[in-house]
């Protein structure tokens, strides 16, 4: 009797598109959790995903406030933790105890390795425009990363996780730019579960 099940492609034959698989490789960061949160008690953080996409918000936000190139920032903020699809996030203690700056670095050459040059040296060059932080593009992309962080924390601590608040102590002295400092100075006194108030009215 022969089976009715259908014979699988063995990996040989699997038509293989280096594009497609970037971008299949970029979707696992939807499911990388952000793991430092994990030491304050949150149990199911962000992805990091989650985290790039509002990076890329505040980056450009903060562009356009200081004058610079926002799709230059986009691009830093978006591409920034491409390597923890393979590596996963990685807390500041367990930085403390591993050299994961040069793994990030040696997964994302091997990662842009297979594109095409022309993307290849794009990716490459705002790389390596954001590690060395010379230019005001970098250092907005690296403000809104720790902005984001100081988002997230502040909305922690209001959902109930008071010890996020642990995050907004020092993080704060690595800002920048004129515009994440003051965004910093009015999120300490904001209340992340309000803005909605002033969309939706409730009816009496």
């Amino acid at each position: 009797m022969k089976s009715k099940n259908k014979k699988v492609s063995s990996p040989k034959n699997v038509r293989r598109n280096s594009a497609l698989d970037f971008f299949a490789e970029a979707g696992l960061l939807k499911r990388v959790k952000r793991s430092g949160w994990w030491v304050v008690g949150i149990k199911d953080p962000e992805s990091v995903a989650d985290h790039c996409f509002r990076c890329a918000v505040i980056g450009f936000y903060i562009a356009h406030e200081e004058g610079a190139d926002a799709y230059r920032v986009l691009a830093m903020t978006l591409f920034n933790d491409i390597h923890e699809s393979r590596i996963n996030d990685l807390h500041k203690m367990g930085h403390y105890y591993i050299d994961f700056k040069d793994a990030e670095k040696r997964v994302f050459k091997d990662q842009v390795a297979v594109l095409p040059p022309r993307v290849r040296q794009a990716l490459t060059d705002i790389r390596g425009d954001y590690d060395t932080q010379l230019t005001p593009e970098a250092l907005i992309a690296r403000d809104a990363d720790i902005l984001e962080c100081l988002v997230q924390a502040r909305e922690y601590e209001h959902s109930g996780y008071p010890v996020a608040a642990k995050f907004l102590e020092r993080a704060p002295g690595f800002l920048k730019t004129v515009t994440a400092r003051k965004l910093w100075a009015e999120l300490q006194e904001w209340d992340p579960s309000a803005w909605w108030e002033n969309v939706v009215k409730f009816e009496r």
